[in-house]
C-alpha cells in the first residue's frame, strides 16, 4: 500500500512552485497599494489579486483530480471530507479541509509570496499564521450552494478575531456556474449566528434585522482563474447553484494574525492534537507563514 507522507511536517515551500523573496526589496512586488488596503478596510474585501499562473492552476486542478477519490491514499490526512456536502445529488457540493497535508501543490500556495504579502498588509501588518484550508467544488449542471454566512461564526474556538480569508478560482468564475457573491460593508454588522453552509441559501436571513435586510444587496465577485479574493471574517457571503456546463473550483486559504489563541479544550481540527484553551495556536498545523521582520 502506498504511504503519503504528511506534508504538515514541512514548514516550507516543497516543490518548484513557488519562490520565497530573500530581502525586502524582493518583497516590494507582491505588495498592495494603500488603495486597495482602505478599499479592504471599507467594504470588508479586496477582489482581482492575481496569486497564480496558469501552469500552477493546471497543476492544482490536476493534484485536486486525484484528492477528490475517497480511495486516494492520504485520504486519512483529510480534517474533513465531503463528496457532497448537500446530500442532494442533484445539489453537489465537494468540500474539504485539509489538502495542504497530502499535495506538494496545495502545501506550498500557503507560501506564495503574492498571498502572504497580501495576508500580512489585510491583517495590518501582524505576523501571519495558517489556520487551515478549504476546497468548494461545483460540477457543471448540478452544483450546489454555499449559503450566506459569516466564516468566524463557525470560527468562535479562537480568539482574538483576528483572522482573514483568502478564496482563488481553479476555474473561471461568474455569476452562470456560482461564483462568490459579497454583502459589501456587512463586515461592520457584528457577529451572527451560524446556518448550515449547505443548506438553505437565505438560511441567515432569519437572524439579521430590518436595517441589515435593507442593506442586503449581493454583488458578485466574478473572476478569471488563478485570481483571488480576500474578505474579513465577519464579511457575508455565499455562493449560488452552477446550472452551468462548466466547473467551479476553488480552494480557500484562512489564516489569522500570530498571537491567536484556543478558545476550547476541545479538538479544534479532526485529528489534530488539542490546543488548551488560552494557548497560543502554533507547532506544525499552524505554521508561522510571515513574520514581517
Amino acid at each position: 500500500m502506498l504511504v503519503i507522507k504528511d506534508l504538515a511536517d514541512y514548514d516550507h515551500p516543497v516543490s518548484d512552485m513557488f519562490q520565497l523573496p530573500k530581502s525586502a526589496a524582493e518583497w516590494e512586488q507582491y505588495k498592495l497599494s494603500d488603495e486597495q488596503v482602505a478599499h479592504f478596510h471599507e467594504f470588508g474585501y479586496l477582489s482581482g489579486i492575481k496569486l497564480l499562473e496558469e501552469w500552477q492552476v493546471d497543476r492544482l486542478n490536476q493534484e485536486l483530480a486525484a484528492i477528490m477519490d475517497p480511495n486516494h491514499p492520504g485520504n486519512h490526512l483529510f480534517y474533513e471530507f465531503h463528496s457532497n456536502e448537500s446530500q442532494d445529488p442533484n445539489s453537489v457540493l465537494f468540500h474539504s479541509l485539509g489538502h495542504w497535508r497530502i499535495t506538494p501543490g496545495f502545501h506550498d500556495v500557503l507560501w506564495n509570496p503574492a498571498f502572504i504579502m497580501a495576508a500580512h498588509q489585510l491583517l495590518e501588518s501582524k505576523s501571519v499564521r495558517f489556520w487551515h484550508d478549504q476546497l468548494f467544488c461545483k460540477p457543471a449542471l448540478h452544483g450546489g450552494v454555499v449559503a450566506w454566512h459569516q466564516d468566524y461564526s463557525y470560527w468562535t474556538r479562537t480568539i482574538a478575531m483576528q483572522h482573514l480569508t483568502c478564496w482563488t478560482g481553479l476555474d473561471d468564475a461568474n455569476t452562470e456556474n456560482g461564483c462568490l457573491h459579497y454583502i459589501p460593508k456587512s463586515h461592520k454588522w457584528g457577529l451572527l449566528d451560524a446556518p448550515s453552509l449547505a443548506g438553505d441559501m437565505d438560511g441567515l436571513m432569519k437572524y439579521l434585522s430590518e436595517d441589515q435586510k435593507k442593506e442586503f444587496k449581493p454583488t458578485p465577485i466574478e473572476l478569471k482563474k488563478g485570481y483571488a479574493t480576500f474578505h474579513h471574517p465577519l464579511m457575508v457571503h455565499g455562493s449560488y447553484e452552477n446550472k452551468s456546463e462548466r466547473s467551479r473550483r476553488a480552494f480557500v486559504l484562512n489564516v489569522f494574525a500570530d498571537g491567536t489563541v484556543s478558545n476550547t479544550d476541545d479538538e479544534l481540527l479532526a485529528g489534530v492534537p488539542k490546543v488548551p484553551k488560552g494557548n497560543k495556536m502554533e507547532g506544525k498545523f499552524f505554521p508561522l507563514l510571515y513574520s514581517g521582520k
